[in-house]
């Protein structure tokens, strides 16, 4: 019977369990104890947001964007208005992250944010869609990582052994990529790839690598994560800048037009797709706790690195699209891989091709390491609302960070390694991203209504005209998107209600009996305290 008390039903017990909002001032009081180290100034959280949001995007995921792939047309030189109208999107959003991360900042991001106005199931939901957006993210770039090293080595061949500078296909890929690149070569799949049980067995090897390496290094803390993540934004910085100034010069005008050849299908798909490349900055809440002044520098953090990454984006569109015709011809392989060496290749600078693919080994490695550190921040505080076993709390005796819980997520991301698609986890990871946008903005409209007293050393200005931009656009973008794009806008309410379902049968019930302790230890802690007041009073 006891049991069974806690099963979730619905009556008004279960709906308010649902609804149950957790007191911001207790999330704060938790972090001061328990709380993770300080460590983080406005410098390190700028460099953390351009290392997150300057990576897959701008080195991999903009051919798509450009040209088209898949389920979606390409919005052509349009790119770079596709790029302001994400950046457009994504500012709104920005502004409701930064009042909440100066106004409580508590390791979490977007999940602490709707726990204190929406409620429970809320904020469990928004947990797991945020672990899609970061860790299917994570796997996705990781993948690109993997594509972006091959070419790498490949221009070694002739002083590297063939089985590293050109190994089997199906040691350097996930099995789907793996199938596709088989099948347009015309080859026989079951004389290229093992099988086991009549199943492809493919083990990307460097993605693998390369996850096992920043899980590893997040270990060890976040000050060491952000200086190593402080070099490889200055030299993708370098690599970029490098790219924009000597393909400046070989910008034919003639490959601008048409504009937009898809129209604004192409435009608007383009800014769904490109979206992929802003993901990051909401990165920075999660890092809340870890900050010394974070009413200052949050918000500080967040802004300005949206601003100087949107800047970089338009000038690499613009060149881009300029060297490479994005309409009315057939678009290489090669472009929606490694869009920025390839254009370098064909025109004849190596060297510089070269230079982008170690600046893009640097981009992608930066933005893995951001977007796990802020999956196990997001789990870290989940664990501490009993969605997940305590064991994930305990931190490391010598660098005090959840070291368990960053090789569960880097060992978890392994597996997805071996059977995703970039194409489709970058879309899963953008609709992810857009659900969080738009509960955080709907949270800061809330907030301001049932909490109005609460100190907001930053405000989102003309309030709630601007947090309603923000859930407009990215509504808009996502609803608009799901026309076209039948494999992951299925993938994704299959992700939410699986994620209802492990509320129902684990986190709800967990939940009402960690309340019964609570309430058994109050009484306890207060039959103590009155027994000694007694004795003394005696």
């Amino acid at each position: 019977m006891a049991k069974n008390s806690y099963r979730a039903s619905f009556s008004k017990r279960f709906i308010e369990g649902m609804l149950k909002r957790k007191d911001p001032d207790e999330m704060l009081a938790v972090a001061k104890t328990e709380g993770l180290e300080k460590t983080l100034g406005v410098m390190d959280l700028i460099i953390l947001g351009i290392g997150a949001i300057i990576g897959s995007g701008i080195f991999a995921v903009v051919g798509i964007a450009a040209a088209g792939g898949g389920e979606s047309v390409g919005a052509g030189p349009a790119l770079m208005v596709s790029m302001i109208i994400a950046a457009f999107a994504c500012v709104f959003s920005a502004l409701c992250y930064s009042e909440f991360a100066s106004m409580i900042p508590v390791a979490g991001g977007a999940y602490i944010y709707t726990f204190a106005t929406l409620g429970e199931f809320a904020a469990w939901m928004v947990g797991w869609i945020l672990m899609l957006e970061y860790a299917i993210g994570y796997i996705a770039v990781a993948c690109a990582w993997s594509n972006h090293f091959m070419q790498f080595i490949k221009g070694f061949s002739t002083y590297l052994p063939a089985w590293v500078s050109n190994p089997p296909l199906w040691l350097v890929n996930d099995s789907r990529s793996a199938m596709k690149i088989i099948e347009d070569s015309g080859l026989d799949a079951n004389v290229v790839v093992p099988h086991i049980c009549g199943m492809p067995v493919c083990i990307n090897l460097p993605a693998i690598f390369i996850v096992l390496l920043i899980t590893a290094i997040l270990v060890k803390g976040t000050k060491d994560s952000t200086k190593m993540a402080g070099v490889m934004v200055f030299v993708k910085l370098a690599v970029i800048a490098l790219f924009v100034c000597i393909g400046a010069f070989y910008i034919k005008p003639a490959n601008w037009t048409p504009f937009a050849p898809n129209g604004f299908e192409g435009v608007f798909m383009g800014a769904f797709i490109i979206f992929f490349a802003y993901i990051g900055f909401d990165a920075l809440a999660t890092t809340a706790e870890e900050c010394k002044n974070p009413q200052k520098d949050l918000p500080i953090g967040i802004i300005g690195s949206l601003i100087v990454t949107t800047i970089v984006y338009v000038l690499v569109a613009l060149v881009l699209t300029g060297i490479q015709p994005t309409s009315g011809v057939e678009i290489p392989t090669g472009f929606l891989k490694a869009p920025m060496a390839f254009v370098m290749q064909n025109v004849g600078q190596n060297w510089v091709a070269g230079l982008i693919s170690i600046g893009s080994l640097a981009g992608l490695t930066s933005v893995l390491l951001v977007l796990q550190l802020a999956a196990t921040r997001i789990l870290f505080a989940m664990s501490r609302d009993n969605f997940l076993p305590h064991k994930f709390q305990v931190l490391h005796p010598k660098y005090h960070t959840p070291a368990l819980l960053t090789w569960v997520v880097g060992l978890i991301c392994v597996v997805g390694t071996l059977c995703l698609d970039l194409n489709v986890a970058a879309e899963l990871c953008n609709f992810g991203t857009f659900t969080s946008f738009i509960i955080v903005c709907v949270a800061v409209l809330i907030l301001r209504k049932v909490d109005p007293d609460r100190p907001r050393p930053f405000k989102v200005p003309f309030s709630p005209y601007f947090p309603l931009m923000g859930i407009i656009c990215c509504g808009g973008l996502m609803i608009y998107s799901m026309q076209s794009l039948t494999t992951s806008a299925l993938l994704f309410p299959a992700w939410i209600g699986l994620g209802a379902l492990i509320y129902l049968h684990y986190g709800y019930k967990k939940n009402r009996v960690e309340e019964v302790f609570d309430k058994r230890r109050k009484i306890v802690e207060s039959r103590e305290n009155n027994s000694e007041g007694e004795s003394v009073e005696s």
